[in-house]
């Protein structure tokens, strides 16, 4: 199977509402198999995994893509890996390391503000309520059409001592 004809299989599978998780996982496994490159197999099969709720499964299948070189592979879909691991790394309990890979996070238009907005959710969970505002109304303020002096301002307030 050529890399083409397995991108537009993974992104029938994800794109087919008939099918329910747990086909959708051993699907994806099979596909995973032949994929092009071990990081993108091992990242969509973290994906289906993750989308199932199995997310101690999907934690070792992002580890694995992030060791085989998805950045070097494929950027967007490794900034997807930055979100999609720290946010089952939040929902697992490990905040700490969520909050860091979010913070190291790249850039891409890919996942736009979705870093921030998951690095928000992750801060929060850790109990670090102002900061998870003061990041979230960061993320939205280059949005707003006006006010974004005062909002910049009002969102800094909010960690100062």
């Amino acid at each position: 199977m050529t890399a083409a004809e397995w991108e537009q299989q993974v992104a029938a599978l994800w794109a087919d509402t008939t099918i329910d998780d747990r086909a959708r996982v051993d699907r994806m496994r099979a596909l995973a198999s032949d994929a092009p490159h071990p990081s993108l197999g091992a990242f969509e099969l973290g994906g289906a995994l993750d989308s199932a709720g199995d997310e101690a499964d999907a934690d070792a299948h992002y580890a694995a893509a992030t060791a085989a070189g998805l950045a070097e592979i494929d950027p967007a879909r490794a900034a997807q890996l930055a979100v999609q691991h720290a946010s089952t790394l939040r929902n697992l309990g490990r905040t700490d390391e969520a909050i860091a890979m979010l913070r190291a996070a790249a850039s891409h238009p890919a996942v736009g503000s979705a870093p921030a907005v998951f690095l928000a959710l992750a801060l929060h969970s850790a109990g670090r309520y102002d900061e998870a505002l003061r990041v979230a109304i960061e993320a939205v303020e280059p949005t707003l059409p006006r006010y974004n002096r005062s909002i910049r301002a009002y969102a800094a307030a909010l960690t100062e001592s």
